[in-house]
């Protein structure tokens, strides 16, 4: 017993000292990440076996060495790999090995799928072949074994990147608030509401040409969330346009093509609050004394592509004319009717067909009640969670400008599904009390409506996993320091923003997450290079002003032209229309406005050319190029 004693007494010592030494047997470890690309910084956490110490540990990597100071067991040394390289200390059981993931990699994911969905036309696979894609290469360059990254990655897709996409409350918000509009749609179609939506608006709407016209107004009209704008419209016009044989893609485009550009420049939206967060946040940086709103007004001058955008639209309704693939479907549909047998690829959402009981008499209020209460309790919401008396402190404030940081400080998701929940508690309420539909019924038609949107929900999912997979990968990184060169001139920063917004949102399918990665980005870089090239203050302000709105408008134009773009997603989803189809329609539309935006208003205004010059300019050249490139869908 005495010897068991002595020998542990013994092992004690060998693993602890007394007070006064100096000298410390220990152990480290080192937590590497999973993902390390080339180029980009990385955080090692060391930790050590003996908490109650502080010393230096010695560590090398490749040919480097560091002295990282370890406090109570712990300790963190960045580093940035450009090559594969060893990590290597005295303590550590065995050198670790890294191979990063080269940058130009992360390209891959976002570039398959969307060929992929372009190529063979469904989306699903193409979203899941990215995703995997992505992930596979995450774990292969994690572990080192094929095998290890195929397993592992494939795992991964629903572990990892799917259920970190639902825990997002954003993401939860938008599936909720498409499943109440989707049930609430099937409830006024059931109880004959929006078949009397549709023979109020056939009076004002009775020809192709004014059935989109109503469609483009009534875009414009719900202008303070693209969201809302997208479902609302989509499903309520959709009768309509299919009684005038308005092509389902054709209808999807107005819808996609209105909701976001005027969200992005109506000055009372929800996108106004990230918008000015933004802007604020290079402002501070820079040191300008500029405030964000200020900001914003200015760059409308510069806001080409939204506004050509909606102007397009309107001289294709005018004149009556498409070009490219929407043209060979409009020409079909005017001449057979929109065939849903044509439409099964894609969504399943067809909730607006308007056979109803032959008992129901077709009652407009009942569907257009609930409409509007979607609509105004949306706008209703974004006021009252946005309400803040601090915002009221400057008294030179104008009404509209405060009205404007109310709804940019609110929470839009908390006022969508408010009322999208009013809208459809009021839309079973009238069917019942006019005994239209039993309860029964009302409840089986929310099912229904519910079950409508699981396509749409699972396309959406699936693009957020990729989004997050190129977040974790960088792509936007590689695509900016692909563009990026300080030593362009000036003039042509605001161009190149453009370009690379549009780029960066059409591979992560996410304008918004085109604009947070950006606008930190470019906005210093864009003041900074001005003031290399000696640029007058004012000068140096019409090239910030361009800049701010080209990052804004390129990440509209890359999200119309992304096969894995939320909103891109929801506006088939609202047009029953199948997702590539109205990919591949809209985008020859959406890059021929880019186009002009680009070179009619972007670089010309860089070089100092007023906005009342590039605006009727770009008016007259896109009004040209339907005039001779557009053919009569009649």
């Amino acid at each position: 017993m005495k010897s068991k004693s002595f020998l542990l007494i013994v092992l004690i010592s060998f693993l602890f000292v007394s007070k006064g030494s100096t000298q410390v047997i220990n152990t480290i470890s080192i937590e590497i990440p999973k993902i390390i690309l080339k180029g980009i910084p990385v955080n090692l956490e060391i930790r050590s076996s003996v908490k109650d110490s502080t010393f230096t540990l010695p560590v090398t990597i490749g040919e480097k060495n560091f002295l990282v100071p370890i406090k109570f067991g712990k300790g963190n040394l960045n580093f940035t790999f450009s090559k594969k390289e060893t990590i290597q200390s005295e303590l550590l059981a065995s050198p670790i090995p890294i191979n990063p993931i080269p940058l130009w990699m992360s390209i891959f994911p976002p570039l398959i799928a969307i060929l992929m969905a372009l190529i063979f036309r469904e989306v699903v696979t193409a979203l899941f072949t990215g995703i995997f894609i992505g992930t596979a290469l995450i774990y292969y360059y994690h572990s080192g074994s094929l095998i290890d990254g195929f397993l592992q990655g494939l795992l991964s897709i629903i572990d990892t990147y799917v259920l970190e996409s639902l825990l997002d409350s954003g993401h939860i918000s938008i599936i909720v608030f498409s499943m109440l509009i989707g049930a609430m749609v099937n409830i006024i179609t059931k109880n004959g509401g929006m078949k009397g939506v549709v023979n109020k608006l056939t009076r004002f709407a009775n020809t192709a040409r004014s059935g989109q016209f109503i469609t483009w107004l009534l875009g414009i009209a719900i202008f303070f969330d693209d969201y809302a704008n997208t479902l609302v419209v989509g499903n309520t016009m959709r009768p309509v346009t299919d009684r005038l044989k308005i092509s389902r893609q054709k209808l999807a485009y107005i819808v996609d093509s209105t909701a976001a550009p005027v969200a992005a420049i109506a000055f009372v939206t929800t996108w106004i609050g990230a918008e000015l967060s933004y802007i604020q946040s290079g402002i501070s940086t820079l040191g300008l004394s500029l405030s964000p709103y200020t900001v914003f007004l200015n760059s409308l001058a510069y806001s080409f592509y939204p506004i050509f955008t909606l102007v397009f639209m309107l001289i294709l309704i005018y004149r009556k004319a498409d070009f490219g693939p929407m043209l060979k479907v409009e020409k079909r549909t005017r001449k057979y009717g929109v065939q849903v047998d044509e439409l099964k690829v894609g969504f399943s959402n067809q909730i607006n067909e308007l056979d109803i009981d032959e008992k129901i008499k077709p009652r407009w209020y009942n569907a257009a009640i609930p409409v509007f209460i979607v609509i105004t309790g949306t706008f209703a919401g974004l006021i009252y969670t946005g309400w803040d008396a601090t915002l009221f402190e400057d008294e030179n404030s104008t009404f509209f400008k405060n009205l404007s940081l109310i709804i940019g400080n609110s929470d839009s998701y908390k006022a969508l599904l408010w009322s999208s929940l009013l809208a459809t508690i009021v839309a079973v309420l009238l069917s019942i009390v006019q005994k239209l539909l039993t309860l029964q019924e009302s409840i089986d038609s929310i099912i229904n409506g519910f079950r409508t949107m699981l396509t749409a929900i699972v396309i959406l999912v699936l693009a957020w996993s990729l989004a997050l997979v190129t977040e974790h990968l960088h792509t936007a990184d590689f695509i900016s320091n692909a563009i990026i060169d300080a030593s362009l001139s000036p003039v042509l920063i605001p161009l190149i923003t453009f370009i690379l917004a549009a780029l960066v949102a059409f591979s992560t399918g996410s304008s918004w997450g085109t604009m947070a990665i950006l606008y930190p980005l470019i906005l210093p870089a864009s003041w900074l290079i001005a003031q290399e090239f000696n640029y007058e203050y004012d000068q140096s302000l019409n090239i910030f002003y361009n800049v701010v709105s080209s990052v804004l408008a390129g990440s509209v134009l890359g999200d119309h032209c992304s096969p894995i773009s939320d909103t891109t997603i929801l506006s088939s989803l609202a047009s029953s229309c199948p997702h590539i189809e109205h990919v591949r329609t809209q985008m020859p539309y959406a890059l021929t406005v880019g186009g002009v935006a680009a070179f009619v208003g972007v670089l010309p205004a860089a070089f100092g050319v007023p906005a009342y010059i590039t605006f009727p300019l770009g008016f007259v050249v896109m009004y040209l190029i339907v005039r001779f490139f557009g053919k009569s869908t009649e």
